[in-house]
């Protein structure tokens, strides 16, 4: 760890928690330290039925009156990784490096959503110094796979006035308002049979593409591997017929496919029309993508001839994959707003089994009621093509609190730290505020953090100065709470 890191306390415990193998929900590990970490300096330490861990802090000398706060972060991380990097992250630590001004990982997620919230909460616990009133530090868990920490923590396990989450991206961005999302499955069921004569098996393949986050940057016209190499399946099936063997790409319901691989067979005379037609449509998708994806890899081989799927399945996966919609539907219609993803979709990821293909769909917006239509779309067309469709009863969205005294402080010492106003806006991605204020209706919530990038990819990446400036932020606004 660099030495000049600044602040040292945070990124101190930022370093001890990514020794900490924590994937989202298995994150056994990371729940002991907390428990330990709480008890150890005597304060109240309680966990939950769910995982969820809450430190309390008595207030310094002369605060013990003031509103207590509620600091907040997830203790899960995304596990992503190059394909070519040996990690495991149930047990490996993240291998952090500086690079300028940015904290990266060796060939990993960094794990800075959301364990520098965490380091963040975890400084302020362990230190002496600092000016506050009373305390709450909630970490939940598994966030990023369902957000069943804030689902399944029960009313009342929190006593604060206030809420601060620490998961947001970019320093001087203040958040008081987060998108609802839910998730659908579809499933083709099977039994795959011994391929015809007369076909020639290709496997083809898409990898290095930027990925991203699902909600947060899915307006930012990166190519999704899945949908890029399902148009390609639609258009050989269309011309020529195929015979799909497997089909998978993706990994995360909350991020955006960065690599996946087909294998199909053709009619033998045709090979070399799919082959050309490749190499023609690698060259159309790269032009297409030339801003957002300059490291995309296409790439054809011969396979070996295996079992197929049944023709009517996979023509209608297919076809389902071509038309499923993905990524912005709509923009906020409000004038202030109207730069706002209101609602969307992402075609997360596609599993092949012998007896099946599963394909995970994320569907997220601002507004219920057009959360429940986009759902209900994407369920439609999945059930044209003759599958099983399930879908979660997904979380709530955030409304904004005009009225938020939360709000008016975490401005105005802002402008005060650094002379300029910060932005007051909604995101597109869910917060586990949603959850709570479902739960507790008269907590008053922003969120806030420092800049991060390429989050959910292994190009996370953390701006270090931003980190001293939440920093500042977070306990000028604990010194400024009211009574």
């Amino acid at each position: 760890m660099n030495t000049e890191l600044k602040p040292a306390r945070v990124f101190e415990q930022f370093a001890r928690i990514n020794q900490i193998p924590r994937p989202s929900k298995r994150e056994e590990k990371m729940i002991e330290y907390l428990r330990q970490f709480g008890e150890s300096h005597n304060l109240e330490t309680q966990v939950d039925e769910t995982g969820n861990v809450i430190i309390r802090k008595p207030a310094t000398p002369g605060h013990e009156h003031r509103k207590t706060v509620i600091l907040q972060s997830h203790m899960d991380m995304v596990c992503e990784k190059l394909v070519d990097i040996d990690f495991d992250f149930d047990n490996d630590a993240i291998q952090t490096y500086v690079d300028g001004d940015w904290m990266k990982a060796r060939g990993t997620t960094l794990g800075a959503d959301d364990g520098i919230g965490c380091a963040l909460e975890l400084a302020i616990l362990d230190s002496n110094d600092l000016e506050h009133g009373p305390l709450e530090c909630v970490f939940t868990r598994d966030e990023e796979t369902g957000l069943t920490g804030a689902e399944g923590m029960k009313p009342g396990f929190m006593t604060g006035d206030m809420l601060i989450n620490l998961d947001s991206e970019d320093e001087g961005q203040i958040f008081v308002s987060c998108a609802g999302g839910r998730n659908t499955t579809a499933t083709f069921r099977f039994e795959k049979e011994a391929a015809p004569e007369g076909l020639f098996f290709l496997k083809a393949s898409l990898k290095g593409l930027t990925g991203g986050h699902s909600g947060d940057d899915i307006n930012k016209k990166r190519a999704n591997a899945l949908k890029v190499l399902a148009r390609f399946l639609y258009q050989t099936q269309e011309r020529y017929g195929l015979r799909l063997a497997s089909f998978n790409a993706g990994k995360l319901h909350n991020a955006i496919p960065r690599d996946g691989v087909m294998i199909f067979g053709v009619p033998a005379d045709k090979k070399e029309n799919v082959r050309a037609d490749w190499n023609v449509f690698a060259s159309q998708v790269e032009e297409e993508y030339h801003v957002t994806e300059r490291t995309m890899q296409f790439e054809m081989e011969s396979a070996e001839p295996q079992a197929v799927m049944p023709l009517e399945t996979s023509t209608k996966l297919v076809q389902a994959l071509q038309a499923v919609d993905n990524g912005v539907f709509a923009m906020c219609q409000d004038e202030a707003l109207d730069w706002l993803v209101e609602t969307s979709n992402n075609v997360a990821s596609a599993v092949t089994t012998d007896t099946e293909v599963k394909i995970v769909c994320s569907q997220r917006s601002n507004v219920m009621s057009a959360l429940d239509n986009q759902a209900a779309t994407i369920k439609a067309v999945f059930q044209l093509a003759g599958a099983e469709v399930v879908q979660g009863e997904g979380y709530p969205a955030w409304r904004m609190n005009p009225n938020s005294q939360l709000t008016a402080i975490t401005v105005e010492t802002y402008k005060r730290l650094f002379g300029k106003d910060p932005k007051v806006l909604g995101i597109h991605a869910g917060l586990e505020c949603g959850l709570f204020s479902e739960k507790y209706p008269n907590l008053d919530m922003v969120s806030f953090g420092p800049t991060l990038r390429g989050v959910h990819s292994p190009d996370e990446r953390l701006f270090i100065p931003t980190v001293q400036m939440v920093w500042d932020h977070l306990l000028e606004i604990l010194k400024n709470i009211p009574e």
